[in-house]
């Protein structure tokens, strides 16, 4: 559990629609925040992120000027923005619209209409990542754990890394696809593989066929992290072997027992 609290957090809130803006605002306060800043368009929210990033972005899909997903990436590719934990609040639920938030890192999507502890879950995930308990074992020191991320999303490894880094992990590499994950293991021992599903030349699914199969390194723990929800292609991946499967978005608490559970 985080050290942070709910009421702690720094709250930029983006909605065109003044019943929505406060409805959300009222159900954070619900939630037990009151530390909001409300704007309407995306150009006065994105003075007020570039004078001082807040600890969490909460934004509607449908802006004026763009969508959620085009501000996430572009706070992605803002140096003093790209860590800013982002939550989508929406009714949208069409996997093609929401890909990009969940390639990009979005910490959480709430569909429309959500309850009191739908939002508390939500900034409680958030509090997690900005300020998360240390990764901790007896069998191991995390220092010392080596990982391997494949993920063809520049934005999504380094969302990851982050992730892992905030955990207390640091030897970390990174790679763009699976032909390059079996490149890389020829050469390098790891702890731990976390690869994404849907990559070009070798997806994830191929790669932990090879690795299973081919690698020196067979018996190694395999973390898929896909936002794929067709449940025949689940079954096929968890049927090539990986060792667990987490949807995106993941939370830090989600991770770590899954972390505990994969490298006992």
């Amino acid at each position: 559990m985080s050290r942070l609290s709910i009421d702690q957090l720094s709250i930029l809130l983006l909605e065109p629609s003044p019943t929505q803006r406060k409805i959300i605002t009222t159900r954070l306060a619900d939630a037990g925040n009151r530390n909001v800043e409300c704007f309407s368009t995306v150009d006065t929210a994105w003075n007020s992120l570039e004078k001082g990033a807040p600890d969490l972005v909460i934004s509607s899909m449908y802006l004026e000027q763009m969508t959620g997903s085009d501000l996430l990436i572009r706070m992605r590719e803002h140096a003093d923005l790209k860590d800013t934990p982002f939550m989508l609040i929406s009714s949208e639920s069409k996997w093609k619209n929401l890909e990009a938030l969940k390639q990009a890192g979005v910490m959480a999507i709430l569909p429309k209409p959500f309850n009191v502890e739908d939002m508390k879950m939500a900034l409680q995930t958030a509090a997690d990542y900005i300020d998360p308990e240390e990764f901790r074992s007896a069998a191991f020191d995390a220092e010392e754990l080596h990982i391997l991320i494949v993920d063809d999303s520049s934005t999504a490894r380094k969302h990851i890394r982050n992730l892992l880094r905030k955990m207390g992990m640091e030897k970390i590499s990174l790679v763009n696809d699976g032909t390059e994950a079996v490149e890389i293991m020829k050469e390098t021992i790891f702890d731990l593989v976390i690869t994404d599903y849907n990559m070009p030349e070798m997806d994830g699914e191929k790669l932990t066929s090879h690795i299973r199969n081919h690698s020196t390194q067979s018996s190694i723990p395999i973390l898929m992290v896909t936002s794929e929800n067709d449940e025949a292609r689940l079954d096929s991946v968890l049927k090539s072997g990986v060792s667990a499967v987490c949807d995106k978005p993941f939370d830090v608490n989600h991770i770590r027992v899954l972390l505990g559970q994969l490298l006992a």
